[in-house]
C-alpha cells in the first residue's frame, strides 16, 4: 500500500499549507496536459491527486492517520476520495499569500482537463441522467460478493442484466454501472445505472468494519473451567476454545472468517461471550456452589 505522504515527499507532521505547496509543486510538473502521450506522468498526476485528496480533508487525514494505509483502503473506495475533489478549483486556488513560489504562475493551469475522465476533450458531452433502482442482498452476500441478476426496464423494455456485488460492500452504499441506464435516441448511447444496495440485517452477526461480530452464551462453569463450544460462520461452524477464567464481554477472535476484502483477503469474526447464570438449582447444586463460596470463590 502506498503511503500518501512519501507520495507527496513529506513526514506525517506536515501542515495544510505544507500539503497544498508540495501537491502544487507536483501537480504543475506531472500534469497530463503538460506531459502529452506520457502515461507513467499521468499515473504519477493521479497518484499525488488521491493524496492530496485524502491528506487535504481533514476527516479523511484523520482516518488515513488513525488506521494507516491498508485499513483506510478497507473503510474508503476511490469513488469516496475523491468525492467532493475538484482538482481544477484546488489548482487554481493556490494563489495569493506573500511566502507562495508560485505566485504569478496561477493561470498556468487555465484550461487544462480532467485527468480522471476519459480523456481530455474540449468539450463534454451531454450527461444522460442515471436510471435509478435498488436491490436487496443478504448479510453473507455484502460479506462475501456475489453475482446477481436484476431484471429492469428501460425504455420501456424489461431486460435481464448481471451484476457482481463486490464483497464487503455496506449498506446504503450505491453501485455505478457504466452504461447500464436508458438509452438516449439523441446521442445514440446509454446513460448509467445506480443501484442502491440495501442489505439485509443477519439475525446472528453484525458487522464491525471488516469484522463479523457474534454472540456466544456459556455456563458459568465453562468460564471457570473452560471449555470449547461451537459458534456459526459465515464460513459454516466453527469450534471456539473458551479459556479458564472467561470474564462476561470477552471477545474471542477466529481470524480470517469475517468480511471480505476486494484484494481476497478476510477480516475476523469477534465471538462475543456472555455468562448464564442459573436460575433453578437443586439442593445439592447450591450447597456445592456454598462451598465454593465459603472458600473464598
Amino acid at each position: 500500500m502506498k503511503n500518501y505522504y512519501s507520495v507527496l515527499g513529506l513526514d506525517k507532521s506536515a501542515s495544510d499549507d505544507e500539503i497544498k505547496k508540495a501537491y502544487r509543486k507536483l501537480a504543475m510538473q506531472y500534469h497530463p496536459d503538460r506531459n502529452e502521450g506520457n502515461s507513467k506522468a499521468e499515473d504519477r498526476f493521479k497518484e499525488i491527486s488521491e493524496a492530496y485528496a485524502v491528506l487535504s480533508d481533514k476527516q479523511k487525514r484523520g482516518q488515513y492517520d488513525q488506521f494507516g494505509s491498508e485499513g483506510f483502503h478497507q473503510k474508503f473506495s476511490r469513488e469516496d476520495i475523491f468525492r467532493d475533489f475538484d482538482i481544477n478549483e484546488i489548482l487554481r486556488g493556490f494563489g495569493g499569500g506573500g511566502s507562495n513560489p508560485f505566485r504569478g504562475q496561477e493561470d498556468s493551469f487555465a484550461g487544462f482537463g480532467n485527468p480522471f475522465s476519459q480523456g481530455r476533450p474540449s468539450h463534454r458531452e451531454p450527461k444522460i441522467p442515471p436510471l435509478k433502482k435498488e436491490l436487496s442482498i443478504s448479510f453473507e452476500e455484502a460479506a462475501l460478493g456475489c453475482q446477481r441478476t436484476l431484471s429492469i426496464s428501460r425504455n420501456d423494455v424489461l431486460e435481464e442484466i448481471n451484476i457482481k456485488i463486490p464483497p464487503g460492500i455496506t449498506h446504503g452504499k450505491v453501485l455505478r454501472l457504466k452504461e447500464k441506464g436508458q438509452m438516449s435516441l439523441n446521442l445514440n448511447r446509454r446513460g448509467d445505472l445506480h443501484l442502491l444496495v440495501n442489505v439485509f440485517p443477519h439475525p446472528l452477526f453484525r458487522r464491525e468494519g471488516r469484522d463479523v461480530v457474534v454472540e456466544a452464551k456459556i455456563l458459568t462453569t465453562q468460564a471457570i473451567l473452560g471449555a470449547t463450544i461451537e459458534v456459526e460462520t459465515l464460513d459454516g461452524i466453527k469450534s471456539v476454545k473458551i479459556p479458564a477464567g472467561t470474564q462476561s464481554n470477552s471477545k474471542l477472535k477466529l481470524k480470517g472468517v469475517g468480511i471480505k476484502f476486494s484484494s481476497g483477503a478476510r477480516g475476523d469474526q469477534l465471538v462475543r461471550i456472555t455468562i448464564t447464570i442459573p436460575k433453578d438449582l437443586t439442593e445439592e447444586q447450591i450447597q456445592h456452589i456454598q462451598f465454593l463460596a465459603d472458600t473464598g470463590i
